[in-house]
């Protein structure tokens, strides 16, 4: 019996239980996502033409992306009273807005309704950083992994509640938005005192290599799952119960990781380790506070250490300070602003993932005016090649600068190129252009959000990454608030209003986003210039950091 309440305790405090809580979490996480699925439904029932609902979107963009309040409070409050936070956030936001939807309470002015939706957005920011926190900490040698995982989870988030809306089986289509809000609540709720750190520095195990390769199969089949399941539904009329089975199917996917910390709590053999392992160590032992803040200050979004060329210390201390940091040293962002190499990298990133995140928000009205009735399956297709852009990005970037030493930026330019095609694609409105599209932008994009965060790690250093890293994000919103608020959101209107005079203008045909595509395909292309230009800028830093590692 005392064996068994041990290994219960165990469990409770194992780093693979607080992952897969987290890996849960995010799954729900990116409701942002869904937005290409909820601005027809708030368009048709609230009469807004093109242009107001491009500024929802430039307001949920703007949630997604200012986690600066959430990452104050999740360093002076416990986790979970900040997922606490977060969760209110979403349930009152998008609450709110399925009350205004379905005429329940009065409807609020465009003004209001952006708060809504920013506040409602701006919860999953509380949940990425506690998510991220918590299992950086407790993996502290496995950051790359981690991290690739959870945002991987979090952009695969839509096509997850896309397929569990499924099984609603309702004529209102407000009911999507009822779902956003309580959803993503309930389940934060439920798993906010498992998502900690429990000091898994000292839960090292050699099997994590072998864990770490189950989970990146279970994401890959995850995937591809998801993938078939939206090509059937889009192919097949589905009857009820087969649509409820394939659901059931997908959340057995998401619930088969809890076998690692099940196999390694009750069923590994090295009992004695495991039980010094999961177990708290003695106070003695305990690092000390400096120790302790210096290892949560720990960069959370790169593998890459702080390293520098040998001759970087050999100039004086006074010397060192007028001239500031060297390019792979830390730099506060003061010192970062006024540095060519940072704006180049921002700029890019606001081009490519601006135009991205344009799309997204979009396809509900791409696909309608392309004659699909349907907008939900292109939501989830875009969220799965997010998700795999995420993957890919990360893995084929870690091999350019460890095996060839060569900038990351690289692999953006070649992102960038994809998604140049795919706007190209988008313009063109070839038969089957919804599908190629989304491929290709949505890879994209989601490659520019594993790549462009190690990228600056090795750049600008890892001691201040925090504040960089937020002010990278600030691109995303400003793209979308010029590729969308103003550009695609405009030419849509002008030609709705030609096709004819009602509200909500709509516009169908290919001419709707030919323009705007255009447009962005040329901006992806100035993007590709801009990383070029930086891959041909950092050659040296690359060639320091990594070019002993493959002699």
């Amino acid at each position: 019996m005392v064996e068994v309440g041990s290994r219960v305790r165990g469990f409770l405090r194992n780093r693979w239980l607080v992952f897969v809580a987290a890996m849960w979490m995010q799954s729900c996480a990116g409701v942002g996502y869904l937005f290409g699925s909820l601005s027809p439904v708030i368009k048709s029932s609230l009469g807004y033409n093109q242009r107001e609902v491009a500024g929802l979107g430039v307001a949920k963009d703007l949630g997604d992306s200012v986690g600066f309040l959430a990452g104050t409070l999740c360093a002076v409050l416990p986790l979970w009273a900040a997922l606490l936070i977060g969760a209110a956030q979403n349930l009152v936001g998008y609450g709110w807005v399925w009350l205004a939807v379905t005429r329940r309470v009065p409807v609020p002015p465009l003004w209001a309704m952006c708060i809504l939706i920013f506040i409602g957005n701006n919860g999953e920011t509380y949940f990425n950083t506690a998510a991220l926190v918590s299992c950086v900490q407790n993996f502290p040698k496995s950051r790359g992994p981690i991290v690739g995982i959870l945002k991987g989870f979090a952009g695969l988030s839509g096509a997850i509640l896309t397929q569990i809306y499924a099984i609603i089986n309702t004529p209102d289509d407000a009911a999507l938005i009822f779902m956003v809000a309580v959803g993503p609540t309930m389940v934060v709720i439920a798993l906010m005192f498992i998502v900690r750190p429990v000091g898994g520095h000292r839960q090292i195990r050699p099997s994590d290599g072998t864990s770490f390769t189950f989970v990146y199969s279970v994401c890959l089949l995850l995937a591809a799952y998801l993938m078939g399941v939206m090509l059937l539904e889009d192919l097949v009329e589905l009857s009820q119960l087969v649509t409820v089975l394939l659901t059931v199917i997908l959340i057995i996917f998401l619930l088969v990781p809890i076998v690692i910390p099940v196999l390694l709590s009750f069923f590994s053999d090295d009992d004695e380790t495991l039980y010094a392992l999961l177990l708290p160590s003695p106070r003695k032992e305990e690092p000390s506070a400096s120790t302790s803040s210096e290892e949560q200050q720990e960069v959370i979004l790169s593998e890459v250490e702080d390293e520098k060329p040998k001759d970087v210390d050999l100039l004086p201390a006074s010397e060192r300070r007028r001239r500031g940091p060297r390019r792979g040293e830390d730099f506060t962002l003061m010192q970062a602003l006024i540095k060519a190499d940072f704006w180049l990298l921002f700029l890019s990133l606001l081009l490519g993932s601006g135009s991205g995140l344009t799309v997204i928000d979009n396809l509900g009205q791409m696909s309608q005016s392309l004659g699909y009735e349907e907008s939900h399956i292109f939501v989830s297709m875009i969220s799965i090649w997010n998700f795999l852009g995420r993957i890919g990005g990360g893995y084929f970037s870690e091999i350019i600068v460890k095996e060839y030493a060569y900038p990351r930026a690289i692999a953006l330019a070649i992102a960038q190129v994809l998604m140049a095609i795919g706007h190209f694609n988008f313009a063109m409105a070839w038969p089957g252009t919804m599908y190629v599209g989304t491929l290709l932008v949505g890879v994209g994009y989601g490659a520019h959000w594993a790549i462009v965060p190690a990228a600056a790690s090795e750049l600008f250093g890892v001691k201040y990454f925090g504040a960089l890293y937020n002010f990278l994000t600030v691109a995303n919103p400003a793209g979308s608030l010029v590729f969308s608020g103003i550009i695609a959101s405009g030419i849509y209107d002008a030609e709705a209003a030609k096709q004819a005079q009602q509200r909500p203008l709509k516009c169908e045909g290919a001419i709707c986003f030919f323009l705007s595509s255009l447009i962005m395909s040329g901006f992806c292309i100035i993007a590709v210039v801009l990383s070029l230009i930086l891959v041909y800028r950092t050659k040296i830093v690359y060639t320091s950091l990594y070019g002993k590692q493959r002699t």
